[in-house]
């Protein structure tokens, strides 16, 4: 019987919201394992309140890993959810009996020093060039590749339901916001490669037709925000939102309309109706790995240049996403 399993994912939070299910398919197939999860001082507020694991421990920026794993010793089964060396040495330093993590297709360093770490060892088809080339190759959805993963361990109840834990008092500041809005999160991609300042501008002019919109700004978007408040489109910009009081706005949101961020993960986890612009490069791999998950969603792919017809076919396709998901929300209302 499985004691100790340590589960370790250090890199981005949106990645760690889409190991959600497989964190909690962990549980729910060792009931009785004592669960401890590596996270980062970055990404870890994703799991502060997750009582999927029973202990929760933040890598230190200046700490080894292998110092870390090495705390665990006498561990049954470690996961590397990150395929990433950080979270590969932790696995390996724990000598746990099963030692389970994955790397990508044509990753050739990896594939050849992985297994010094991990024992059970699952090879990702996602790899942008081949995508590039082979516009029919299918990659399986991150959420998927990560429960695929876990089964390698011997983890077969499996549980595919993103998982944020929202309180009443994080809700506070939603409770502010106009019903219903369309939510427009701010991030660098609408500033650059494909989008600029004006085209989002625009963009929020043309979302203000079908309903009221909130905006959410990044810290690094943080100098554009006046230009938005400036418009007078935006019914609320909101700054500096702790992360579950910004999990709480997007659930009150009829749709997001974001770039490719973190937020496309935040808002699949409050199972709101999304919009997604992906960079031009790279798209046919990144729209399937990193796509919303469980949600009614479309795709929108950024232009390859800034000309004037790329950029208005771009907020037109925009537009048209958002027109769509309110017409088949308002004829099946989605929760």
């Amino acid at each position: 019987m499985t004691q100790g399993i340590l589960l370790s994912r250090t890199d981005r939070i949106g990645d760690l919201i889409l190991s959600t299910p497989a964190i909690a398919t962990v549980r729910a197939s060792f009931p009785d394992a004592h669960i401890a999860m590596v996270v980062s001082p970055y990404n870890g507020v994703v799991m502060e309140r997750n009582d999927d694991v029973d202990e929760l421990v933040v890598l230190p920026e200046k700490m080894s890993p292998r110092t870390l794993g090495r705390a665990y010793r006498g561990y049954d089964l470690a996961i590397a959810l990150a395929p990433r060396a950080v979270d590969l040495q932790l696995a390996g330093a724990t000598h746990a009996t099963t030692r389970v993590g994955y790397t990508y297709e044509r990753r050739w360093f990896a594939r050849l020093t992985a297994p010094a770490y991990v024992n059970r060892l699952m090879i990702s088809e996602a790899d942008p060039e081949l995508c590039e080339r082979d516009p029919h190759r299918i990659v399986r959805h991150e959420v998927v590749q990560l429960l695929d993963l876990v089964g390698i361990a011997g983890a077969h109840r499996r549980v595919d339901r993103l998982r944020l834990d929202i309180t009443d008092d994080d809700r506070v500041v939603a409770r502010t916001l106009p019903p219903d809005p369309i939510v427009v999160h701010l991030g660098q991609r609408w500033f650059r490669d494909g989008s600029t300042l004006p085209t989002a501008l625009a963009i929020v002019k043309r979302l203000a037709t079908f309903a009221p919109v909130v905006v959410t700004c990044a810290r690094e978007c943080e100098d554009v925000a006046p230009a938005f408040e400036a418009a007078g489109d935006v019914d609320r910009l909101l700054r500096r939102l702790p992360f579950h009081q910004w999990a709480a706005v997007f659930e009150r949101a009829r749709i997001v309309v974001t770039v490719d961020t973190g937020a496309t993960h935040v808002a699949s986890a409050v199972r709101r109706p999304t919009v997604v612009a992906f960079e031009h490069r790279y798209f046919r791999l990144n729209s399937q790995e990193w796509a919303p998950y469980g949600v009614p969603h479309v795709l929108v792919r950024k232009p390859a240049g800034e000309d004037t017809a790329s950029l208005a076919q771009f907020c037109g396709e925009i537009e048209r996403g958002v027109s769509a998901l309110l017409s088949a929300r308002s004829s099946a209302p989605y929760d």
